[in-house]
């Protein structure tokens, strides 16, 4: 498919569901909030915005398969293509009334994310990009900051939730970029993290213990907008991996470099 006619379609189906989102934000029953487990949290307005975006991007491309944080998983055999949806990426800030939560639809070509599109709701900003088309948010072409130094950085990262086990590394990670960086910021959705990073608004972003729906999208934003992704190991895998840093090259290495140290020393 065209990426230009690939991108204009998944925009407007998530653009149809993000309105949605917003409408039920003053309506939505707190009754319905669910515990999947331990602070993972999913209401009806989850899961129908799941839903809705199943059948949209159905129609877009019938042969690709679909992860998507609400238990949707269908890859046919023969397909090579699977849609990566988080249909409200931000779930407690959306529950507790903060507006900070967003759409994130990636499409995977085998493992690897060609097009992404993460709508940040209450901002109406729509960032997307298609691989070696750019990236961009409402029109305006994309890219990542020069800052190449930590100490002149605004770092973005996601707390741990639900699994503790290395909080004690990540605890003197964070306390070094506190004193190491202009400071940090915990928006509480990972999409809207990579994609303030994709315009510059973060110089850089990590987190542990994330999803594919969480960056699959993110991923080829960041890239297309002169970015650099990379798991914990300094490898590639991002998506499956469960965990990212950011940002471009410089910054990227800083933070590697600073996470490799605290994880490997008591």
């Amino acid at each position: 498919m065209n990426p230009e006619s690939l991108i204009q379609q998944m925009t407007t189906e998530v653009a149809h569901v993000g309105a949605y989102i917003q409408q039920s934000a003053h309506t939505f029953d707190r009754n319905s909030i669910q515990d999947k487990s331990l602070n993972q949290l999913v209401s009806e307005v989850d899961k129908n915005a799941e839903a809705m975006l199943v059948e949209k991007l159905g129609k877009i491309f019938p042969d690709a398969g679909f992860i998507g944080e609400e238990n949707t998983y269908s890859t046919p055999e023969d397909s090579e293509y699977t849609w990566v949806i988080d249909p409200l990426d931000g779930t407690t800030n959306f529950l507790h009334g903060l507006p900070v939560y967003c759409i994130s639809v990636g499409l995977m070509h085998v493992n690897t994310p060609v097009a992404g599109v993460i709508y940040d709701i209450e901002r109406d900003e729509m960032f997307y990009a298609s691989k070696g088309s750019g990236s961009f948010m409402n029109n305006k072409k994309l890219s990542v900051t020069a800052v190449s130094n930590l100490q002149q950085s605004l770092i973005a990262t996601g707390f741990p939730y639900h699994d503790f086990g290395q909080m004690d590394p990540y605890l003197r990670v964070l306390d070094y970029l506190m004193r190491h960086s202009r400071g940090l910021r915990r928006m509480g959705s990972a999409a809207i993290d990579l994609a303030y990073t994709a315009c510059g608004r973060f110089d850089g972003f990590f987190e542990f213990g994330l999803s594919p729906w969480d960056v699959a999208a993110g991923v080829v934003i960041i890239e297309e907008a002169g970015g650099v992704c990379m798991d914990m190991n300094r490898g590639t895998d991002c998506i499956f991996g469960q965990s990212i840093i950011a940002g471009n090259s410089a910054i990227t290495d800083e933070l590697h470099r600073v996470i490799a140290l605290h994880f490997s020393h008591p």
